[in-house]
């Protein structure tokens, strides 16, 4: 199992912003996370969700603590990843949620 996080695209960001996650548009992307991660490690992955289906993977390279959030004043980690990503053939339902949530990849196919 691959370990990392699982972050889920809003919708109103639109199926275009997912696809160029994928579609090798984008070299890098920035994800956010709350505070300091404790488990999570350059090498680990983004596993993105839309539309309530996991839809793929991001491997993350960097993580660049010491940001703030532009609403709330609080800290936060910048997630860099490359892109493009591992897209799955067919997505695999997964309920959405907010915020991040660590994940095993236990619903990931095997190699």
């Amino acid at each position: 199992m691959s370990f990392g996080i699982t972050k889920t695209i809003p919708a109103k960001r639109g199926q275009d912003e997912v696809d160029s996650l994928y579609d090798g548009r984008l070299k890098e992307f920035e994800f956010h996370m709350a505070g300091k991660p404790s488990k999570l490690n350059v090498g680990d992955y983004v596993y993105t969700i839309f539309h309530d289906q996991l839809v793929g993977r991001l491997k993350i390279k960097e993580l660049i603590g010491g940001a703030t959030n532009p609403n709330s004043g609080r800290p936060r980690t910048l997630i860099m990843v490359e892109c493009p990503g591992e897209r799955l053939e067919i997505p695999i339902p997964r309920q959405g949620h907010r915020g991040t949530r660590y994940y095993d990849g236990a619903d990931w196919p095997k190699e």
